[in-house]
């Protein structure tokens, strides 16, 4: 994978892949990751609203011996919950969303290139049991580092640092989750893919990066999906097929 290091080349992949989602010819493949998308803020919005001030005073009571940085930590620890619960969520939209975008990552791919990818599957059919594998091998990688970075939320002290390395890891999984849909329409599994990435970190984490700022966003949150597997997949391309 010979690309340059840089985070603004991922970040300006995602803004690309949100413009893209207007071209034509993509229409009928962006229906089913939107509806789904969709739903899932809805639930988010929802659940933030009702839960959010519990889950706070319960991180960060104001009996606590930090409750004179309260007011300093108050936003990190809110970012933190709310990047939580979207990805909480967020898996489950993939997980069931997972062919539909291996289908957009493939149309796109396309579009781009004009060759279609070798393992390209043209039904829902087709794609289920490889994108629900491979669903869960990443769900697998997230929640073996997931979990203890939840830890440190409770741990006084060592908490501060929590949102920063949340924020950071969170970055790195998101731009897993959707480089997976290019790479994995090319036959490469999980250890691939990730050895790949492990080369472009930076531009890697700008992407991811984005795609969390991208989730923040409300009403760009609902097509943050699909631009981020067209995002993904243009950085696949511009990667692998060089003009």
């Amino acid at each position: 994978m010979t690309v340059k290091n840089n985070p603004l080349i991922g970040f300006n992949h995602l803004v690309q892949g949100l413009n893209m989602l207007l071209r034509p010819g993509l229409k009928r493949y962006l229906l089913a990751p939107l509806a789904i998308n969709f739903i899932v803020f809805t639930l988010i919005g929802w659940i933030g609203y009702s839960q959010f001030d519990s889950l706070l005073n319960s991180l960060l009571p104001e009996s606590s011996w930090l409750s004179f940085l309260r007011w300093l930590l108050w936003p990190l620890f809110a970012l933190s919950i709310m990047l939580i619960t979207f990805y909480t969520f967020t898996s489950v939209a993939n997980l069931i969303a997972a062919p539909f975008n291996s289908l957009l990552s493939a149309r796109v791919e396309e579009i781009l290139t004009g060759k279609k990818p070798p393992e390209n599957r043209q039904s829902i059919q087709q794609l289920l049991l490889p994108t629900i594998r491979s669903e869960m091998r990443k769900l697998r990688y997230f929640l073996l580092r997931a979990m203890p970075l939840l830890l440190l939320f409770i741990i006084p002290g060592i908490n501060l640092l929590a949102p920063f390395l949340w924020l950071l890891f969170s970055a790195w999984f998101l731009a897993i989750e959707y480089a997976d849909y290019p790479m994995g329409n090319h036959g490469l599994d999980f250890q691939s893919q990730h050895g790949q990435l492990k080369q472009i970190r930076l531009t890697a984490l700008g992407f991811g990066g984005g795609v969390t700022l991208l989730m923040m966003i409300p009403l760009l949150n609902f097509a943050a999906m699909p631009a981020a597997v067209v995002g993904a997949t243009r950085l696949w391309c511009e990667t692998n097929h060089p003009n």
